[in-house]
């Protein structure tokens, strides 16, 4: 494959070194890992639900406002839509304390496009299709996060080849690929096709800086790119995870029960809140202490990782 130039519309508009995001990893993330992922040149995101309080978020911003370096940068990402019920308040947080840029998940963002801009901070959007892509660029969004069928969690269902180049061609802003990265061969593959920069995650999560479990960190190396399933049994809706021999015990369908219920007008939201409230709490517990019932959520990305290391050096390994 041709060298590609690793300067793009990405590294101008968050002004960074690298175009690489550190994907937002809901209970993964944290702010040791932006940190050091500024430090290496690239831009590093946090889920805002990663915290319980709004007081814990407003801590996080200015602590990663202290450490910001040059040709590094922070953001985080919001889920937009009613399902998050601290949404409006910690919009208000980050228009208020400051960050980067902000990563829209799950919703219309208009709301966060409008307020965001107001005070200088960049939105970018989650999409998985062209149709949705449209419709927050013609919101304002100023970049398009665009979730392929290699993302680790809740991912899209369309090839990154086949996705980057249907964007491109027909919107105006740049496209930034999530998926299917874990090494600089990859990065240098989706910048071919036109996408402007990636966002990584799995390939983080056995890192030194982030604080889950060993037995979570030594699953992304054991494991690789053919152990990754799509389970029901989260949020209700497709998330891919480590097939463990727990995950292969429960099964990776809703249940008889739920798929009924499911069906029924009234009681099917009712049914998806339910089933999301377990599977997060199962998450929670597989990511922050040992339990034979993991539930690791990861992508295929974590072929890859063969070893807990620094973030720098998997950026590096990124970039090199």
């Amino acid at each position: 494959m041709k060298k590609i130039n690793m300067s793009s519309k990405l590294t101008q508009l968050l002004n960074i070194k690298h175009p690489i995001i550190q994907a937002p990893m809901f209970l993964v993330s944290n702010t040791a890992m932006v940190i050091e992922a500024m430090k290496s040149g690239i831009a590093g995101c946090i889920p805002a639900l990663n915290y319980r309080t709004l007081e814990e978020l407003k801590n996080a911003i200015q602590e990663l406002k202290a450490a910001k370096v040059e040709g590094g940068s922070f953001g985080f990402n919001l889920i937009v839509n009613k399902s998050n019920i601290k949404y409006k308040e910690q919009l208000h947080v980050l228009c208020e304390e400051g960050c980067d840029f902000i990563i829209t998940s799950l919703g219309s963002p208009e709301e966060t496009i409008n307020q965001a801009h107001k005070v200088g901070i960049k939105v970018f959007c989650d999409v998985v299709d062209l149709k949705f892509a449209q419709k927050v660029e013609a919101l304002g969004a100023d970049a398009i996060i665009a979730v392929n069928n290699q993302a680790g969690g809740h991912r899209g269902d369309i090839s990154p080849e086949t996705l980057i180049k249907d964007l491109v061609l027909n919107c105006n802003i740049p496209v930034i690929s999530a998926g299917g990265v874990g090494c600089k061969a990859d990065v240098d593959e989706m910048l071919s096709y036109g996408a402007s920069g990636v966002s990584v995650g799995s390939p983080f999560i056995a890192s030194v800086e982030a604080n889950v479990t060993d037995e979570y960190k030594q699953a992304c190396i054991e494991y690789g790119s053919k152990d990754i399933v799509m389970t029901e049994r989260i949020s209700g809706t497709p998330c891919t995870v480590i097939n463990t021999p727990y995950v292969k015990k429960i099964g990776t369908k809703t249940t008889w029960l739920e798929s009924v219920l499911n069906k029924h007008k009234k009681l099917k939201k009712w049914v998806k809140l339910i089933r999301f409230s377990i599977g997060m709490k199962a998450t929670e517990k597989a990511a922050t202490k040992a339990t034979y019932k993991t539930v690791w959520v990861a992508g295929p990305s974590i072929e890859y990782t063969k070893e807990v290391l620094h973030v720098k050096e998997i950026v590096n390994r990124l970039v090199n």
